[in-house]
């Protein structure tokens, strides 16, 4: 074995190892990008010595054209890395007009590195001791395991024949073994792609930084053996410093993909790496120039380099997928992006204008049309779009799975408007496809556990929850699994299930919810009333509702659930389950005849968990009512139905 020699660097409380592609301050690693990290390198190695700017250029970047003002980025970035305070430079000095001089006391350390042995042809050995269990003392020569057993069965001074036979059979277990080694898949990757870093600070260019993340994670959100956070999970650092140990514990993954990217006119130059988050090293990293108009390169090019860098394994169809890149137009890809990013940010009229922008420019790809879709959808929910936009969202997702039927985004965004608007039925077959082509897609197993709870199969929609959070524990911050705990009578679940949210008001109408059911009712008051403060919605004012049943305001509370009925019925929002809740509010404020008639427009609306109107307490007082038989009756009818059609 060859030793290599190294040099690691020490000054103030940091340690530099280059070959390791690691910085560290006492221990912990700083997170930094990989120009600044070969610039950091540079300086320290020259310590007490002026680098020009020329120097750096070349050093950098070598063999491209680049502005002198990307130096001025890196050591700007530098600085933050090291803590420098805007008024001292401890580390780095600037010498005007020339470069820069790292200033710190610098140690340097040698260390000897071994280079890894060759690996040696396999060959068999007959070589057994009485101490050791035979399938022990056979072995390969390259098998690490190997000179220890070679060393015990020397100590033993025993040798011992083994029959032809034996040998033979042994041989031919050991190559099965090896095989099925082989064979044996690697543990699950976890990964999370953040929003790159706009290190120009262009407002004009800020929409790729979440744009482009979220290309490469649909991409790779195809492939089975990495489960990738949905760009849900991503979208809160966009902007933010990143602290790589903390966010990686925050997202629940292994490993984690960062970059940031420099725009200069027609010029895009995109900088990123793939750090192991447990031993901090860098698995791939890369720098890509390209021309602007040559976007939808990014994330065919990324994807590949994480596939390959993580040794993923991809079914034959997988690979066809990732393969397989739709020509669109330039522009019409930017206008793409520019949607995906506004809708990030909850702009959904602009995001629906600049998706229609790209879908005029370019009518075949698929997936414009699916956020496109999407992008109507919320507009009808949150922007009093209402039923026309409804319309148009099913337009788009039935464009987009024309163009590609196994679109998991289009399957998805597609389920979730059916359920909502009372198909339900209609949404099973496509999201139980979606997760034959993408099993390890947490938001479309989460999905179909939304659409089991609307049919009433109660265990079936918690299994799917469940099987959503193993593969990704952050879609706990979606509420389909707390009300199947509550449709199931699991009032504790249901509460130790709701995420640590405290701030959002949709979380504490759900605590409030909880706190009522288990007859808290001080404490379910206050939360509802403060949810509805904090954010007058249709959930908390349902929540307000029952707060006003508990402190005696019956005329209060049923004016407010019928301004709600009627701001519902204005907008064309389709949401059953809040109509069965509403009926649920009216019931507890003594308004039977409005109880009985939105549990009624509940069913008719497509929301029927039989079972859970078998058992649910806060309807006791509609089961006196003549109308009660008939509603349940249909409830059960369509419940049956379901169960036989997909049970």
């Amino acid at each position: 074995m060859e030793l290599k020699q190294v040099s690691i660097y020490e000054f103030g409380p940091f340690r530099l190892q280059p070959e390791e592609h690691l910085l560290a301050r006492e221990g912990d690693p700083v997170p930094i990008t990989p120009k600044a990290f070969d610039l950091l390198v540079l300086l320290v190695r020259n310590q007490g010595r002026l680098v020009t700017k020329e120097q750096i250029m070349e050093a950098i970047w070598p063999a491209s054209f680049v502005e002198e003002a990307n130096i001025t980025v890196l050591i700007s970035s530098l600085r933050k890395a090291l803590g420098e305070k805007e008024t001292e430079d401890p580390y780095i000095k600037t010498v005007p007009k020339k470069g820069y001089r790292f200033t710190a006391p610098v140690k340097t350390e040698t260390a000897a590195e071994p280079e890894p042995p060759h690996a040696a042809p396999p060959s068999f050995r007959a070589i057994v001791t009485p101490a050791l269990p035979v399938a022990e003392s056979v072995g390969y020569k390259d098998d690490p395991a190997t000179p220890e057993v070679r060393a015990r069965a020397s100590r033993t001074g025993v040798r011992v024949r083994i029959p032809r036979w034996a040998l033979a059979l042994l041989a031919c277990l050991f190559v099965a073994a090896g095989y099925l080694a082989v064979r044996r898949s690697p543990p699950q990757r976890s990964l999370a792609v953040l929003p790159l870093e706009n290190l120009t600070r262009d407002p004009d260019s800020d929409f790729l930084g979440y744009s482009l993340a979220d290309a490469i994670i649909t991409k790779l959100g195809i492939v089975s053996s990495v489960t990738v956070r949905p760009s849900s999970a991503v979208e809160k650092y966009k902007g933010h410093e990143i602290d790589v140990k903390k966010v990686a514990q925050e997202l629940n993954v292994d490993t984690l993909l960062t970059g940031n990217f420099i725009r200069d006119g027609d010029h895009l130059r995109i900088t990123y790496q793939l750090f192991d988050v447990h031993t901090f090293k860098i698995l791939s990293r890369d720098v890509i120039d390209l021309k602007y108009d040559e976007l939808l390169a990014v994330h065919d090019n990324v994807s590949k380099q994480v596939i390959a860098a993580l040794q993923l394994n991809l079914t034959p169809s997988e690979a066809k997928r990732i393969k397989s890149g739709v020509p669109v137009n330039p522009l019409a890809y930017e206008y793409y992006l520019r949607g995906v990013d506004l809708m990030a940010r909850h702009n959904f009229p602009r995001a629906v204008k600049m998706l229609e922008k790209s879908a005029e420019l370019d009518p075949k790809y698929a997936l414009t049309w699916a956020y496109l879709g999407q992008s109507y959808t919320s507009d009808a929910t949150f922007e009093l779009g209402g039923r026309e936009q409804y319309r148009r969202a099913q337009d788009a997702y039935q464009r987009a799975l024309a163009l590609e039927p196994k679109l998991a985004e289009a399957q998805m965004f597609y389920a979730n408007l059916l359920v909502d608007t009372g198909r339900v039925e209609a949404a099973v077959p496509l999201l139980r496809d979606a997760i034959s082509s993408n099993p390890n897609n947490a938001a479309v197993h989460w999905e179909l556990g939304y659409a089991y709870r609307f049919a009433g199969m109660l265990q079936q929609s918690l299994a799917e929850c469940m099987r959503a959070m193993q593969i990704d524990p952050l879609v706990k911050s979606n509420g389909s699994v707390l009300n199947t705990y509550l449709y199931l009578g699991d009032y504790d679940k249901f509460l130790a299930g709701l995420p640590d949210v405290n701030e959002a008001s949709f979380y504490r109408f759900y605590r409030g919810f909880g706190e009522y059911h288990q007859r808290d009712w001080e404490r379910a008051a206050a939360d509802f009333s403060g949810a509805y403060q904090e954010e007058p919605t249709l959930y908390t004012g349902i929540g307000k509702a029952f707060a006003d049943s508990l402190m005696k305001r019956f005329t209060d509370g049923i004016q407010l659930l019928r301004g709600l009925e009627i701001q519902a019925e204005q907008r064309g929002v389709g949401d059953p389950e809040a109509s069965y809740k509403m009926a649920q509010a009216y019931t507890a404020l003594g308004d039977k005849p409005s109880g009985i008639r939105m549990m009624r427009s509940s069913v008719e609306s497509g929301f029927f968990p039989y079972p859970y109107f078998l058992t649910d307490p806060l309807i006791d007082n509609l089961r006196s009512l003549q109308e009660f038989p008939g509603v349940m009756n249909a409830a059960r009818r369509r419940y049956e139905a379901f169960k036989a059609r997909f049970f």
